[in-house]
């Protein structure tokens, strides 16, 4: 355990790690239909991020104290050379920042989905926070379904809606607030430089336009960075709805990240 988070760790016989970083509204369970597909050959490494741990009560902090906390985690147990960083929308924007922060070595990095800061006047960027936290927050007092429009998300089951509003009953209102604040208007170095050779940043068909503007500004920090549509997936939708081929993704990205860097 670090800080506020709880880590899970699975495969820790393996040499080459993988950090995955969960969305928000979800738990670090997330994952759990990867984890049997990966653990044979990877240590992975997944926190339970503040706010989102159902063993710690808690709130979220910040992208920002995440990123550091994550950092000094890796760096003190032995870890910082890390096979694979990541992060699908909130742990999207902590893979972003901590690419930029240059604090661990990264051999490869997705983005998948990752939300980035909003470049816009403070007022505005604080009504779409409003905005979406009224939507999620609308959600956690029983309009569950909402996420699918909130998300542009796989259409969700009855088990799937269940989770969700276990997730939203757990987690406080601040940190839906701070959430959408936080990963909407996160802090960059001023001088950006990553020694990650190989990222890429996944988009879901289904999100597409809302995914604009993350693009371009990804295009405009990282511009080594490969882009790859996901087709038939909605926000979030792999690592649950199709783990093998999430897992294909990366075993993909590890092998492309060694290419370039002729290993």
């Amino acid at each position: 355990m670090i800080g506020k988070m709880t880590i899970h760790e699975f495969g820790k016989d393996n040499d080459k790690v993988i950090v995955l970083l969960h969305p928000s509204v979800v738990m670090w369970d997330y994952f759990e239909y990867v984890i049997p597909l990966l653990e044979k050959k990877y240590h992975l490494i997944i926190p339970a991020l503040p706010g989102y741990d159902p063993d710690i009560k808690s709130d979220f902090t910040s992208v920002e104290e995440i990123s550091t906390e994550l950092e000094g985690w890796l760096n003190l147990n032995g870890l910082s050379n890390v096979t694979c960083l990541y992060g699908c929308s909130m742990g999207g924007s902590i893979v972003v920042r901590m690419l930029a922060n240059n604090k661990v070595k990264v051999q490869s990095a997705v983005i998948d989905g990752g939300i980035t800061p909003y470049q816009l006047p403070w007022i505005v960027t604080r009504l779409i926070a409003i905005k979406d936290f009224l939507l999620i927050y609308t959600g956690k007092l029983g309009g569950t379904k909402l996420l699918e429009k909130a998300f542009s998300t796989d259409e969700l089951s009855e088990e799937d809606v269940q989770y969700a509003a276990k997730v939203l009953k757990m987690i406080s209102a601040k940190t839906i607030w701070r959430t959408f604040e936080s990963c909407n208007n996160y802090s960059m170095p001023k001088y950006i430089h990553t020694d990650c050779k190989y990222i890429e940043y996944w988009v879901a068909e289904k999100e597409v336009k809302d995914r604009k503007w993350d693009v371009e500004y990804i295009k405009k920090i990282f511009p080594h960075t490969v882009f790859r549509k996901i087709k038939d997936t909605g926000h979030g939708g792999l690592a649950p709805f199709k783990p093998e081929k999430f897992v294909r993704g990366i075993n993909s990205v590890i092998w492309k990240s060694m290419i370039s860097q002729g290993r």
